[in-house]
Parts: C-alpha cells; sequence; structure tokens
C-alpha cells in the first residue's frame, strides 16, 4: 500500500502484545483463576481459551485501527461524538486513582511477606517510586526489556507451580467442553474476562506507535505480536488454573478474594513442597503485579497525554501530548502520590462506588466502539472488520454487559 512500510522480519521485535498482556494480568485476575480452580477444578478450562480469542480480537482490532488510520484509538472515538469524552475523561481519572493504590498494595504484600522489614504499606510506596522512575522518562525500550524480564519471571514460577502439581491431563482436556456450573455465570464471565486487562487493552496502539510500528506494513508482525503474546498468556492463566484444580480443588483448600488469595497459596506451596516453592511463587506473584503497575503507569499515561492534549485542542504531534511530555508526566504523578493516601486511610466508599460503575462499562465501550469505527469509512475499506471480527466483537459486548449489570447489581 502506498505510503506503508517493510514489515519487521524478526521475532526479536515482537513485544507491545507481550507488554499489553502482562499489564492485563494483574494478582487479583489470578486469584480469580485460583478461585475458579478451587471451586471448579478443570470445569472452566474452556473459559481460558474463550478469553484469550476474545482478547486477541480486541487487542488486534485496537492496533488494526491506529496502523490502518494513523491515528489514536482516543482520536478515533473522539469522531463518534462528545458522549465518548463523557465517558471516558471521569473513567481515567477515578480509575487511575483507584488503581494506583491497588497496584501498590498488589506489589507491597508478596515482598512483604520476603522481606517484613517494611510493611505492606511502604513496600507499596516503593514500588510506585520505582514504577514512576522507569517510566518517567518515556523510554519505551527499556520499560519494554522490564516488562519482558517480569512476564519471564511469572511465567516460571506459575507454570513450575502447576508442573509440580502433577496435573491430571484427562481432566485437563474435559475442561475444554462448554459448561456453566449452577450459578456460576459471573465465575464464567470473570475468568474469560481475567486474560488480560480493561484499560489496557485499548493501550495497545499507544504502546505500537512508541515502538515504531506505525503504517499498514506492520499490520503482519502487529498480528503475530498479539497472537503470540495471548497465546503466552493463556498458558499462563491455565497453569494457574491447574494450581487450583490440583492443589485447592482435591484437598477442598479456599483462598482469601483480592490479593490475599496469592498469600495463601503460597502458604500451600511451603507446606506441600517446602519452603523454597513458597518463597519462589512470592516472587512470581510480585512479577505479575509489578508488570501491571509498570505497565499502567506508562501506557494509560499516553492515553491520558492524547485525551488531554486532544481536549485542550493540541496538535497531534504537540510535545505535550506524546510520551514524556507534561500530560504524561502529570498522570503518571497522578498515578503515583496522591492514592498513597489510600494506602493510610484506606478506600472511600463513594469513589470505590465510582470506580465499580465506570469500570463495569469500559469492555463493553471499548468492544462497541471498535465495531462503529472499524466498519464505517473511517477506516480504509480493505481493513475493516471481516465478519468473523465482527460476531465476536458483538459476543464480547454482550457478556461484559452481563456482567457490567452483574457488577452493578452487587454495588448496589
Amino acid at each position: 500500500m502506498p505510503g506503508s512500510t517493510p514489515a519487521p522480519r524478526s521475532w526479536r521485535l515482537i513485544g507491545p502484545g507481550l507488554v499489553v498482556a502482562a499489564t492485563g494480568v494483574g494478582a487479583a485476575d489470578l486469584v480469580a483463576t485460583l478461585i475458579a480452580g478451587s471451586k471448579f477444578g478443570y470445569g472452566l478450562l474452556w473459559c481460558v481459551v474463550v478469553g484469550c480469542v476474545m482478547k486477541i480480537v480486541l487487542v488486534e482490532s485496537a492496533g488494526r485501527y491506529s496502523l490502518a488510520t494513523g491515528r489514536t484509538i482516543f482520536e478515533g472515538w473522539a469522531t463518534l461524538g462528545t458522549w465518548t469524552s463523557v465517558y471516558f475523561g471521569p473513567y481515567i481519572v477515578v480509575w487511575g486513582f483507584v488503581y494506583g493504590a491497588a497496584a501498590m498494595a498488589g506489589t507491597g504484600l508478596p515482598l512483604a511477606s520476603l522481606f517484613p522489614v517494611l510493611s505492606v504499606t511502604w513496600w507499596g510506596i516503593l514500588s510506585g517510586l520505582v514504577g514512576l522512575a522507569l517510566v518517567w522518562w518515556g523510554r519505551y525500550a527499556v520499560f519494554e526489556k522490564v516488562c519482558a524480564a517480569l512476564v519471564g519471571l511469572m511465567f516460571v514460577t506459575m507454570v513450575g507451580a502447576a508442573l509440580l502439581t502433577l496435573p491430571n491431563l484427562p481432566q485437563l482436556l474435559k475442561g475444554l467442553t462448554p459448561w456453566i456450573p449452577d450459578g456460576g455465570l459471573v465465575n464464567v464471565l470473570a475468568l474469560a474476562g481475567g486474560v488480560g486487562g480493561t484499560i489496557t487493552l485499548a493501550a495497545y496502539g499507544y504502546w505500537l506507535r512508541e515502538k515504531g510500528w506505525s503504517t499498514p506494513g506492520h499490520m503482519k508482525a502487529m498480528r503475530i505480536d498479539n497472537t503470540v503474546a495471548y497465546v503466552v498468556t493463556g498458558i499462563f492463566v491455565l497453569a494457574t488454573l491447574i494450581v487450583g484444580a490440583e492443589l485447592l480443588y482435591s484437598a477442598g483448600i479456599a483462598v482469601s478474594t483480592g490479593d490475599r488469595g496469592l498469600l495463601d497459596l503460597s502458604v500451600v506451596l511451603e507446606e506441600r513442597y517446602g519452603t523454597w516453592a513458597g518463597k519462589l511463587f512470592l516472587v512470581g506473584f510480585w512479577a505479575a503485579a509489578m508488570s501491571s503497575l509498570v505497565g499502567v503507569w506508562n501506557g494509560v499515561s499516553l492515553m491520558f497525554a492524547d485525551f488531554l492534549g486532544h481536549a485542550l485542542r493540541r496538535p497531534a504531534d504537540h510535545p505535550d501530548r506524546l510520551s514524556g511530555g507534561r500530560f504524561y508526566k502529570w498522570y503518571i504523578l497522578w498515578l503515583t502520590f496522591p492514592p498513597m493516601t489510600m494506602m493510610f486511610l484506606g478506600r472511600p466508599g463513594a469513589l470505590i462506588l465510582a470506580y465499580g460503575v465506570l469500570g463495569a462499562f469500559f469492555m463493553p465501550f471499548l468492544a462497541i466502539t471498535l465495531l462503529w469505527l472499524l466498519n464505517t469509512d473511517r477506516v480504509p475499506a480493505a481493513w475493516r472488520n471481516k465478519p468473523a471480527t465482527n460476531v465476536v466483537l458483538a459476543l464480547v459486548t454482550l457478556a461484559f454487559a452481563a456482567l457490567a449489570i452483574s457488577e452493578l447489581a452487587k454495588l448496589f
């Protein structure tokens, strides 16, 4: 195509997909998967597969829009009307404040268990400051290498824990048969949705830009990158399900909800296989939490810079809208310092409620807007959705709208 550049040919160039997948799988997602395994054994394995397919399609669609048009996802949303900004503006501000506290607490838990010289609060604060230092100047190459190292730690420790438990292969294969347990629809949707993120899915196009992939000529590389990343993530989540099924389901052991469930699992591993197993797993827990923190500090800050720059009518190439610019740094500070008050004072109920309401709608919002953008003249005809993609995005919209209604019912 005119204006396109040759596609990268080296597997060493794979990276943005791994970043978006690793950022999206945090400690809370792992606990949801563990609990599903402890409740239903291998019965919901098929959800992991479905979740991977959904995320591959969602992220590919976001990446395809950016490469085909040269626009960011927020610039695309803005063409759909001001309602997108009315939703996204408050969401990214509230989400950042609440997520900042949750991310710091998530990294603090395993570190406080490994090194009890400091409390969860102080380890979390230090982790937030380390995340700030890593992404402050917007050097994508450094950020990507850090994420790759953390993904390696996550993968080795969780897959290692799964192999320790000697998975039951016949039962594992039976879990590929779709089945919804009584009263388990929310578990099904949560498990499918937990295979890699919410708002971070929309950050993919920004990471493609930072990588230097910016034209239709990079489309093939983007698709390989995205697919490989979510296959790796699927194996990681599958390993978590195996640990839940073999270690917890068979023994009737329950773990806590929230990040503390992973601390419970480290104790079970330590009792079953020795101190080394528990400690090694805590390192993997920390890597999962830290990769999410660093990814958000970078990727969502890029999204905020684009959003605010657009709102203030800065040109698309204005330094304030780009990595390392003023707006990017403002959001990193917002993610890091105000949430520290929540680490000390607890979480205010009204803010958590707003976070839950706005967050519940993000996945349907993303799927609906991608359907709209990628089936109209906002995208060159060659890169519009194929029927199969439309079917998957429609199913994602319906599934996550159902999950949103369930979550809102619980909130109110």
